[in-house]
């Protein structure tokens, strides 16, 4: 297994440094912030994201660039998604043909609206490297204790999507593939908006009822834009789908319940972002999504009420009642209205069902 680098030392990066040196692979992890790489190698412990858990021997903090991407076969890019691009800017003169780039990050770029690994894609083209995506519900705090997740690996060709598949895969870490990077990407990023406007449903007071119709319907939302987007239907119904949907919508560890609990209880967004102290990525997931949802034509009342709250300073309680008050609808219009069949006959057809 040749070497790997991880660049980002946040607690994703270090958390997936760990898991591949716990394997016996050598990691180089890489990060911009000197005193902070050089604070993480003396006590060979992150305090800054993961404190209290100690960094295997086989991973070696590396402070400059080249030297971290020098002889690796994997390059693993664990960074906040705006980020990305100039991440990659930073790397294209040491990619190298056959190198795998292995992106974690989850989120669409807002000035152009591509996936991560569409800008990627562009910013390596020429170096013989290709690009692969790692998603799913896997909080670092849990995969850095070796709590068993499961994860899904997509790539535009299936031999690449096993190699990683097989870089990653552990007894604690179980590693799906899936050709869908389109979906993949879509749901890994806009479960962050949901997950802001569960939170804030949360910070209002509201209970279970609430958390789970919001869950539901954003899970309806990311799936309706998905498929107008090319994605495959199925896979929001996966791990990058409903799975990612539902962690961070649940667990105190996501960064965006949280925030969204701070705003929901009237805290600014401005200082809910700051007491979190890391990204919150369904920020820019809600604009994003708004501008998607633009382009393809379709409705995302969930992420469209909840970017209201966000930059237009609409009271969180009226934007629940927009919510609740819209026009009335089918929960499945495909069923009611384009005549799917149901239990194999025309639904006009079936006893006590008229439509």
């Amino acid at each position: 297994m040749k070497d790997v680098a991880v660049l980002g030392t946040g607690s994703w990066g270090t958390a997936l440094a760990m898991l591949l040196a716990k394997k016996g692979i050598k990691v180089n992890l890489w990060g911009r912030d000197s005193e902070k790489l050089q604070t993480i190698n003396r006590s060979r412990e992150n305090i800054y994201y993961l404190p209290g858990i100690v960094l295997p021997h086989d991973v070696e903090i590396i402070e400059d660039l080249e030297t971290a991407l020098k002889g690796v076969k994997y390059v693993v890019i664990s960074v906040p998604s705006h980020t990305v691009r100039d991440i990659c800017k930073m790397i294209k003169p040491y990619l190298k043909q056959d190198m795998i780039v292995v992106n974690t990050g989850k989120g669409i770029e807002l000035s152009s609206l591509k996936r991560l690994s569409e800008v990627i894609d562009e910013e390596i083209t020429g170096t013989g490297a290709v690009t692969t995506v790692l998603s799913g519900p896997s909080h670092a705090e849990e995969v850095a204790k070796d709590v068993p997740t499961a994860v899904v690996i997509g790539a535009k060709r299936r031999v690449h999507a096993e190699e990683i598949q097989d870089l990653f895969m552990s007894p604690k870490f179980r590693v799906y593939t899936n050709p869908d990077l389109t979906g993949i990407e879509l749901g890994a990023a806009l479960k962050n908006a949901i997950a802001l406007g569960t939170g804030i449903a949360e910070g209002l007071g509201y209970g279970d009822n609430s958390k789970a119709a919001l869950i539901t319907r954003g899970a309806s939302e990311i799936a309706i834009l998905g498929s107008a987007a090319g994605a495959n239907p199925l896979t929001f119904a996966g791990l990058t789908g409903i799975g990612d949907l539902i962690v961070t919508c649940t667990s105190m560890h996501s960064r965006n319940r949280r925030a969204g609990i701070l705003l929901g209880k009237g805290t600014p967004l401005e200082k809910a972002v700051s007491e979190i102290g890391m990204v919150v990525e369904g920020v820019r997931a809600t604009q994003a999504a708004c501008a998607l949802s633009e382009k393809y034509g379709v409705s995302m009342p969930i992420c469209r009420e909840t970017y209201k709250v966000l930059f237009e300073n609409k009271n969180p309680r009226e934007a629940v009642i927009d919510l609740m008050m819209r026009p009335k609808k089918h929960e499945v219009e495909e069923v009611a209205i384009k005549g799917k069949k149901v239990s194999g006959q025309n639904p006009s057809e079936v006893d006590g069902l008229e439509w």
